[in-house]
């Protein structure tokens, strides 16, 4: 079963400036991602006979040209169970199906899909014969961004090693190039989110009480262009390491536990 990226130029965070859309498979095929509906991907769609439609997640780098998609094309669309609303919400389409962990889209297709939450409350991925569509759950180089309140920091970390203990060949993300080595890759993302933890609760320690004081306390390099990002961030931690028991955060301050 073939996995075919397309790279879609889209308004994103992302430093690469771009959006990886994905077809999975050659017939009655299944489009993830579409984040613009161009005509490289339009030819991708029309080339492997599309069927289907689902996202990752509901980011609008995501989703942005799922309703130009469906428009186009006669395409059954799909989205999370007890997401639904949401997804309507987010591309402006009616799902027509629904898929709950451990389905099959289209069924007997052999692309199932992962629980993988974190970077957002409804992310999956697709997991074809050759490896997983990733969505922003990892990137080759970097990090991704798991902001309050929307990211969940226990269950990004929870999802980096589920992914781990899978150890699917490759990882086919939403930013970035291909992933060759996802065991590699999730270790040192969950190094580099124990790191900082390390550093947020350090802060704390030290005095820090407020998410900003906490972010220049906790981060040694500039940070001014996402600072935004990165409070965010530093909110998520603290709500981890809260309901760890290892600091105090009632949503504004924090303290030792």
């Amino acid at each position: 079963m073939s996995v075919h990226r397309v790279p879609v130029p889209v308004r994103t965070r992302a430093p690469t400036g771009k959006t990886a859309a994905y077809v999975v498979g050659d017939g009655d095929a299944l489009l993830v991602d579409p984040a613009d509906w161009t005509d490289d991907l339009a030819a991708a769609a029309a080339a492997r006979d599309v069927g289907h439609v689902a996202v990752t997640h509901h980011h609008p780098d995501h989703v942005g040209g799922l309703a130009d998609a469906v428009a186009d094309l006669d395409l059954t669309v799909w989205a999370r169970a007890g997401r639904t609303d949401d997804f309507a919400a987010a591309t402006g389409v009616d799902p027509d199906r629904s898929f709950a962990a451990g389905d099959t889209i289209p069924a007997g297709s052999g692309v199932s899909v992962l629980d993988t939450p974190g970077h957002a409350p409804e992310h999956v991925a697709f997991a074809a014969p050759d490896g997983l569509v990733s969505g922003d759950l990892a990137v080759a180089e970097g990090s991704v961004v798991v902001g309050a309140p929307e990211g969940d920091m226990r269950a990004y970390v929870s999802s980096l090693r589920r992914l781990h203990a899978r150890d699917p060949d490759r990882l086919y993300p939403g930013h970035g190039p291909v992933v060759e080595d996802p065991r590699a890759t999730c270790r040192r993302l969950v190094d580099h989110r124990i790191a900082r933890e390390r550093k947020v609760e350090a802060a704390v320690a030290e005095g820090a009480t407020t998410p900003d004081g906490i972010l220049d306390a906790a981060y040694d390099k500039d940070v001014s262009a996402v600072r935004d990002l990165a409070r965010a961030t530093v909110v998520a931690h603290l709500e981890k390491l809260a309901v760890e028991g290892r600091v105090r955060w009632d949503g504004a301050t924090a303290g030792p536990p």
